[in-house]
């Protein structure tokens, strides 16, 4: 029998890089780049054991370049499919000479599934994933509870998943996702949502939302 084919939440365009991300992607890569072929060994690609965090579809790399500049200790893997963004991620760990980041370019689901132990991260963030927001589309979302699932798998006990979204019905779904999910337990007292972080930088996502009158929900949870 046949396996179905995974419905991914990302769709690869013919984007537009600029000839500097270009030169990054060629340049750079070997520097902070990952090819994953085998099971990923995160003290081994940054020769130190120390907490780590993921960032799933970073976009242009505005909150994981901002906290690996500003925690040093941590250790920061990111991964993004699109290329621009790797791009000019590349660029800012070259300009701040960053030793505690790292970068794959694949698709995040596959790459937890397949490369990465439980219990490896002390934190996941996923703000501002695709929403797809019309409703023939919204079985691309991405925070879903199989998703979830592996996710809060891939994190240390007591471990944070924090998302975040400016579209409300996409962060009604993550809510009721994330508090049907045995393994996680909310950080907000009524089981909502959280304040919105200090450590994370508005992003031009959430800059556009706020051009059009969105809001912004945050969510933040503990592994058990």
């Amino acid at each position: 029998m046949q396996t179905p084919r995974r419905i991914r939440s990302f769709v690869l365009r013919a984007g537009r890089t600029t000839r500097a991300q270009d030169r990054a992607l060629g340049e750079l890569w070997p520097a902070y780049g990952l090819d994953l072929e085998t099971p990923l060994d995160l003290a081994a690609v940054f020769g130190r054991q120390a907490p780590r965090c993921l960032e799933i579809g970073f976009g242009a790399g505005e909150v994981i370049g901002s906290l690996a500049e500003t925690n040093p200790h941590i250790d920061y893997l990111g991964i993004e499919v699109h290329r621009a963004g790797v791009g000019r991620l590349l660029l800012r760990a070259q300009q701040g000479a960053l030793r505690n980041l790292r970068i794959v370019c694949q698709d995040a689901v596959e790459v937890l599934r397949e490369h990465v132990a439980d219990q490896s991260f002390d934190e996941i963030l996923v703000f501002f994933p695709d929403p797809w927001h019309k409703k023939r589309h919204r079985k691309r979302r991405l925070i879903e509870a199989s998703f979830v699932a592996l996710a809060a798998a891939k994190l240390r006990a007591g471990g944070t998943l924090r998302l975040a979204t400016d579209w409300q019905d996409y962060a009604e779904q993550m809510l009721a996702v994330c508090n049907a999910d045995p393994a996680l337990a909310s950080l907000s007292a009524d089981a909502t949502y959280v304040p919105r972080p200090d450590f994370r930088p508005v992003t031009r996502f959430e800059r556009r939302g706020e051009r059009l009158g969105h809001g912004v929900w945050d969510l933040a949870y503990s592994r058990r």
